[in-house]
């Protein structure tokens, strides 16, 4: 509740200040933060939901704001620790948010991994795949049939391979090593490093 006081703070005064934002949302950012800041409400959930659905009202009329998506991930107090390790084998160790999939930590946090994801998460691609550990595979969420399909074209196909953007980060997986294939297979046959 603290961390979420102090950055709440630290938000509002910057919205509040801007002169580009309407006087109609800071007023509605005024009467939900204000009981929120006196410890009237318990969960800093209602103000972070206003927040993401001004961020997404800017950003979809094409206004610079003052947040990315990925800041919205970083206000959350719990770090995981995932390792990447790339088709030419080299290791990057990156924080990241619960909540997010695999797909958005590496576009989110500009991991050098080339190619990954072409099909932005819809499963019409097999380039967000990925290897994992046998202990952290078998807790996973089960595959679903359309995955299943697109890892079918996948290269480099294993017992523990999923999609990436369909792995959502838990705290569980907190630690965890996944590994790019050398190869890939998009949706319409193609082959080729990635």
């Amino acid at each position: 509740m603290a961390r979420c006081l102090y950055l709440g703070s630290f938000l509002f005064t910057k919205i509040v200040n801007t002169p580009r934002i309407s006087m109609r949302v800071k007023t509605c950012l005024i009467k939900t933060w204000t009981p929120h800041s006196q410890g009237k409400t318990a969960k800093c959930s209602t103000f972070s939901n206003i927040l993401i659905k001004i961020n997404d009202m800017y950003s979809s009329s094409g206004k610079s704001w003052l947040l990315t998506s990925s800041d919205f991930y970083s206000l959350s107090e719990e770090k995981v620790i995932i390792h990447f390790i790339n088709q030419d084998g080299i290791r990057t160790t990156t924080a990241v948010t619960e909540g997010q999939t695999l797909l958005d930590v590496v576009v989110n946090k500009n991991l050098d991994i080339s190619g990954f994801g072409a099909c932005e998460g819809t499963l019409a691609c097999s380039t967000c795949h990925l290897i994992f550990d046998k202990t952290f595979y078998e807790k996973m969420e089960p595959t679903v049939d359309e995955e299943m399909d697109m890892l079918d074209l996948a290269y480099g196909l294993t017992k523990t391979s999923r999609l990436g953007c369909q792995v959502t980060v838990q705290k569980w997986m907190d630690g965890m090593t996944v590994q790019v294939p050398q190869e890939v297979r998009d949706a319409v046959g193609s082959k080729g490093n990635q």
